[in-house]
C-alpha cells in the first residue's frame, strides 16, 4: 500500500478511537435515568458512573507518553483499545452499581491513553509538513462525539436498552485493533528515565480524596470525614511539592508554575469547568425527570448547544484580537455563568423555542470560553515545558468534569432532601449555584498578566 494511503488509514483509525473516547464522556448522561431504573438505584446515586471514568482518565493520562516511549507506541495503542473495549463489555454486563462503577474504571484506563497515544502515533508516523492538517482531521472526531453523544445515547435507550451505549464500542474497538496492527508500524524503543510513580500516586491521591470529600453521603460523621479527606488532599499536594524539588525528573516540573498565566489559567479553568461540566449532567436529568421528556427527546435537546459551540469557533480569534484575552474572558465568563443560571427558569410550560435559545447561548459562549482559556493557559510555556504543561492541563480538564458532576448532583440531592418543595426547585437552585461557581472564575482571570501580548500573538493563541 502506498505510504500516503497508509497514513490516511492511520488517521481514520486514530479519529475513530478519539470519537469513541469522547462519545463515552457524554453518551452516558441521557441514559442515567434508564440505568437507575434497571439497577434499582436512585438516579443521583449513579454519579460514580460518570466520575469514575473521568477521574481514572485524569489520573492515568500523564503516564501515557512514558508508556509509549518505554514499550512502543503501537503496542501501547493496541493495549489501550483492547482495555477500552473489554471495559465496555464489562459495563454492558454489569448487574449492580458497584460492578458498573468498577467497569467504568477499567474503561477509563483504556480511555486515558486513546487520545494522547493516538496523537503520538500521528506525530511519529505522518511527515512534519502534514502534521498540522493531520491533527486537524483527528480533532474533528473530538467535536463530533459530544455533538451526537447525548442524542445517540437517548436513541439507543429508547429503541433498545442502556446496555447498547457500551456495546457499540466493541465493533469499533475490534476494527481499531485490526487497523492498528496493519497500519501503525513498530517504532524503535528508546531509553527513558524511570516513571515518577510516587509523584503520580500523590497527585492521584489528591484528586481522589478531594472528590470523595465532596461526595460523601449525608450522615452524622459526614463533616468530619469530609474535612479529613480534604486535609489528606492538601497534604498530598504538599508532599508532591517536596518530592518534585528533590527528584531530577518529576511527573511535572515545578518551574511550570513560574509562568504566571499558566498558574492563573489552571485555576481559572478548574473553577470555570466545574460549573460548565455540571450542565451536561444536570440538563438531561431535568428534561426527563422534571419535564417528562423521553431519552431521545432529551438527547435532541442538547443538539442546539453542541451545534452553536461548533459554529462559534471562528469568532474567537477576531474577538480576542479586538478586545484582548483579559476583557474577552471577563465578559464571556459572565455570559457563560448567566446562561447556566438561566436554566433555573426551565419548568413545565416553559417555551421550547426559549429553551433552545438558552442552550444555544450556553453552547456558543462555553465553546469560546474553553478555546480562550486553553490558549491563554498554554501559550506562555517554553518549548521544553509545553508537553508537560499540556499533560497537566489535560489532567485538570478531566478532574473538572468529575468535580462538576459530583457537585451538580450533590446540590440536587441536598436541595431535594431539605424540603425545598418539588424536584424542579432543587434543579433550579442547583443551576443557580453552578452558574455562580462559573462566575467566580471571572475574578480569577482578572489576575492574568497580559503585558507584552500583541494582536498577532493573541491571534495565534486563540486559534490554538
Amino acid at each position: 500500500m502506498p505510504k500516503t494511503s497508509s497514513h490516511q488509514a492511520l488517521l481514520w483509525v486514530v479519529a475513530a478511537c478519539f470519537f469513541m473516547q469522547t462519545l463515552d464522556t457524554t453518551i452516558v448522561n441521557t441514559a442515567l435515568p434508564a440505568m437507575a431504573r434497571s439497577l434499582g438505584e436512585d438516579v443521583l446515586a449513579l454519579k460514580p458512573v460518570v466520575v469514575a471514568y473521568t477521574l481514572t482518565m485524569a489520573m492515568l493520562t500523564p503516564a501515557s507518553g512514558w508508556l509509549a516511549d518505554r514499550y512502543g507506541t503501537r503496542r501501547v495503542y493496541l493495549a489501550a483499545i483492547l482495555i477500552f473495549a473489554v471495559g465496555s463489555i464489562f459495563c454492558a454486563a454489569a448487574q449492580t452499581l458497584t460492578q458498573l462503577t468498577i467497569a467504568r474504571v477499567v474503561q477509563g484506563v483504556g480511555g486515558s491513553m486513546l487520545l494522547p497515544i493516538g496523537r503520538l502515533a500521528v506525530l511519529r508516523t505522518v511527515p512534519g509538513d502534514q502534521y498540522i492538517s493531520a491533527l486537524a482531521f483527528v480533532s474533528i472526531a473530538g467535536q463530533i462525539g459530544p455533538i451526537f453523544g447525548p442524542t445517540l445515547g437517548g436513541l439507543l435507550v429508547q429503541v433498545s436498552s442502556w446496555h447498547w451505549i457500551f456495546v457499540i464500542n466493541v465493533p469499533i474497538g475490534i476494527a481499531g485493533l485490526l487497523a492498528v496492527r496493519r497500519y501503525l508500524p513498530e517504532d524503535a524503543l528508546t531509553d527513558v528515565a524511570p516513571f515518577d510513580v510516587l509523584g503520580c500516586g500523590l497527585l492521584s491521591l489528591c484528586m481522589v480524596s478531594f472528590s470523595l470529600g465532596l461526595d460523601l453521603p449525608a450522615g452524622d460523621g459526614r463533616m468530619a470525614w469530609s474535612t479529613a479527606l480534604f486535609v489528606v488532599s492538601a497534604l498530598a499536594v504538599l508532599l508532591y511539592v517536596l518530592h518534585a524539588r528533590r527528584r531530577e525528573n518529576p511527573l511535572f516540573q515545578l518551574r511550570l508554575f513560574g509562568e504566571p498565566n499558566f498558574s492563573v489559567g489552571l485555576i481559572g479553568n478548574l473553577v470555570c469547568r466545574i460549573g460548565c461540566s455540571a450542565v451536561p449532567f444536570l440538563l438531561p436529568l431535568l428534561f426527563q425527570l422534571q419535564l417528562g421528556f423521553t431519552p431521545l427527546q432529551s438527547g435532541l435537546m442538547m443538539l442546539p448547544a453542541a451545534i452553536a459551540g461548533t459554529v462559534s469557533k471562528p469568532w474567537i480569534a477576531p474577538l480576542v484580537r479586538r478586545f484582548g484575552y483579559e476583557a474577552f474572558l471577563l465578559v464571556n465568563t459572565v455570559l457563560v455563568g448567566a446562561s447556566i443560571m438561566s436554566f433555573a427558569a426551565i419548568s413545565p410550560g416553559w417555551p421550547l423555542a426559549l429553551q433552545m435559545a438558552q442552550l444555544a447561548l450556553f453552547g456558543a459562549t462555553n465553546s469560546m470560553q474553553f478555546a480562550a482559556m486553553n490558549s491563554v493557559t498554554l501559550k506562555g510555556l517554553s518549548k521544553r515545558d509545553a508537553a508537560s504543561g499540556n499533560s497537566l492541563f489535560s489532567m485538570i480538564q478531566m478532574l473538572a468534569i468529575g468535580l462538576g458532576v459530583t457537585i451538580g448532583g450533590g446540590l440536587v440531592g441536598l436541595f431535594s432532601s431539605e424540603g425545598n418543595a418539588a424536584l424542579g426547585r432543587a434543579f433550579a437552585l442547583s443551576f443557580l449555584c453552578v452558574g455562580a461557581i462559573t462566575l467566580l472564575s471571572a475574578w480569577v482571570f482578572r489576575r492574568l498578566d497580559m503585558t507584552g501580548v500583541g494582536g498577532a500573538q493573541a491571534n495565534r493563541g486563540a486559534a490554538g
